[in-house]
Parts: structure tokens; C-alpha cells; sequence
């Protein structure tokens, strides 16, 4: 359990982590799916945790550019923030944290990131790293091997925080322990790794070494 450790940093997926863009998500990609003739049910249940850009070159549809696609996709996701709101306890778990102790690592192109966060209602980390920073996305383990380096620390020393299984298998290949974050989770996710619904349900203790603890509230 992570409440028998202690961390040099922690590191936050945003989708569906820190904040819940489901809805707004969601709809970005129905309407975008119904003007390609794309499965909706189908497309959506590939979607979360993962780049855009990589979504659609697995679709590989006929007369799409993925990198043109995907630039239309983020800035409609930009423009529509209706109903995105930050997961239960988040903005006073993260306001007991040290700045240089937490970074967010996110699937999402950093405009989008930075619109979602403020619109949730958060603050901006010191560090983030986004869909732009890394040439392999989720599940590869690049994106949380450079959050932890520009914090400062080795990835198997920090705690990651996702809520899906992309993600999570990233933070796994990148040594680190795991906190599955099922707030807004629609259908249960099968994992070895502890799990919180809401962060009200843990408080952060920084030690005399200033390394981040959890305990249960």
C-alpha cells in the first residue's frame, strides 16, 4: 500500500486524474466520428489516455491526415470545456504538496492541458510534460521518465496517479508505484494497484527529509 512508503515526487495523469473531461471529451470526438462515418461506441472506447495523434493513425482512415485531424480535434477540445471539472479533493491534495514535488504528465497537447486545468478550477504545476514533449506516447514510459527528471528524481522513486490502463502500464515501464484514480471511471478497471475515488480520502505528509507520505484520512 502506498502509505508504506514514501515518495520523492508525485506525478498526475490529467484526464480523468486530476480532472474529469469525459463529457466534454466525449462529445468533441462523437461529433468528429460522425463526420467520418466512425463507429462512435467504438472510437470512444479507444480514446482516453492515450495522444490524439496516436488514435488516429491506428484508425489509418482512407484520405485523413492524422497530424491535420488531430490539430482540428485539439482546438475544438480548446474551445469546448463545458462540464470539466476537477476530480473530488484534487485542488486541496495538490495545495499540500511542495511545488517542485508534483508535475502533471498528460496525453493532451499542453494548450489543451492548460485550458482544462484552469477550467477545472486548478492550479498550473511548475512541471508538464504533454503530448508534445515525448516522441512515444502512453503506454510507452518516456512521458513519466522526463516528469520525473525535470522534477529531479528517478521515476521509481515517485507515485504516479492514472486512470487508465495506457497510462498505467507507462508508469509501470517506468519503475514507479501506481495509484489508480476511479472517479471517473464508467466500468471497472481490472489492476493489482491500490485505488482512490476521491483524494479526500488520503492527506500528504511532506517528512523531515521532505519526502511525500500518504495517510489515510
Amino acid at each position: 500500500m502506498p502509505e508504506q512508503h514514501s515518495f520523492a515526487a508525485f506525478l498526475f495523469d490529467m484526464d480523468g486524474t486530476l480532472t474529469n473531461s469525459t463529457v466534454a471529451a466525449e462529445r468533441v470526438w462523437t461529433q468528429w466520428a460522425l463526420s467520418k462515418g466512425v463507429n462512435v461506441q467504438e472510437l470512444l472506447a479507444t480514446i482516453h489516455g492515450v495522444r490524439c495523434i496516436d488514435t488516429l493513425r491506428r484508425l489509418n482512415l482512407p484520405g485523413v491526415d492524422p497530424e491535420l485531424e488531430a490539430q482540428r480535434l485539439t482546438e475544438a477540445e480548446i474551445e469546448d470545456v463545458v462540464g470539466v471539472v476537477a476530480v473530488e479533493g484534487a485542488a486541496q491534495f495538490l495545495a499540500a504538496i511542495p511545488d517542485n514535488h508534483w508535475a502533471v504528465v498528460t496525453s493532451a497537447p499542453r494548450q489543451l492541458a492548460e485550458r482544462r486545468i484552469l477550467a477545472a478550477g486548478l492550479p498550473l504545476p511548475q512541471v508538464l510534460v504533454s503530448a508534445e514533449d515525448v516522441e512515444r506516447g502512453k503506454p510507452a514510459p518516456d512521458c513519466f521518465l522526463l516528469g520525473a527528471q525535470r522534477l529531479g528524481v528517478k521515476a521509481e522513486d515517485c507515485l504516479v496517479f492514472e486512470d487508465a490502463a495506457a497510462g498505467i502500464a507507462a508508469a509501470e515501464a517506468a519503475g514507479a508505484k501506481v495509484m489508480v484514480v476511479t472517479a471517473a471511471h464508467t466500468h471497472s478497471l481490472q489492476t493489482q494497484h491500490p485505488s482512490l475515488n476521491t483524494y479526500d480520502a488520503y492527506k500528504v505528509v511532506v517528512d523531515q527529509q521532505g519526502r511525500l507520505q500518504l495517510r489515510p484520512n
